[in-house]
């Protein structure tokens, strides 16, 4: 059976979702690829630093991508092809960058307000009066 097939076998066997069975085939053929088609078994936590240093340096890719391949391969290695790789020495998995909250001011609500009319206006007025504010703003935002 081929590595691929095997990686899709132990991921439905655990009940996976369909999506996370894609990305994680993806990851890893993308890995592989990199490192001119040699097998796992023969690669170790050297060529994945280095495959996920390439993801955050040439690629620039965010650091939710970054988790989400390292975690794709380390699932190829500990589930699927049964080595335990240790704890990757100095490699650090990427953070998020943290992110504030926007806040309207007490001036920016009160346009808002004022330039919404009818049954929209009413509502709007009401969960600001009411103080559900969190949900009317991230509804507004997003």
């Amino acid at each position: 059976m081929k590595l691929l097939d095997q990686v899709r076998d132990v991921i439905r066997k655990r009940h996976y979702s369909i999506r996370t069975e894609q990305a994680y085939v993806d990851w890893i053929r993308r890995f592989i690829l990199f490192h001119g088609k040699r097998h796992p078994k023969d690669m170790g936590e050297a060529e994945i630093s280095q495959y996920i240093s390439h993801l955050a340096t040439a690629q620039q890719a965010a650091s939710s991508t970054q988790n989400q391949a390292l975690n794709a391969i380390v699932f190829l290695y500990r589930q699927v092809l049964q080595i335990d790789l240790g704890d990757f020495g100095p490699m650090e998995r990427a953070k998020r960058p943290q992110r504030l909250p926007v806040v309207m001011t007490k001036e920016e609500v009160g346009q808002v307000l004022t330039a919404m009319s009818g049954v929209h206006g009413l509502m709007a007025k009401l969960l600001y009066g009411c103080g559900l504010r969190g949900c009317w703003c991230a509804k507004a935002r997003g």
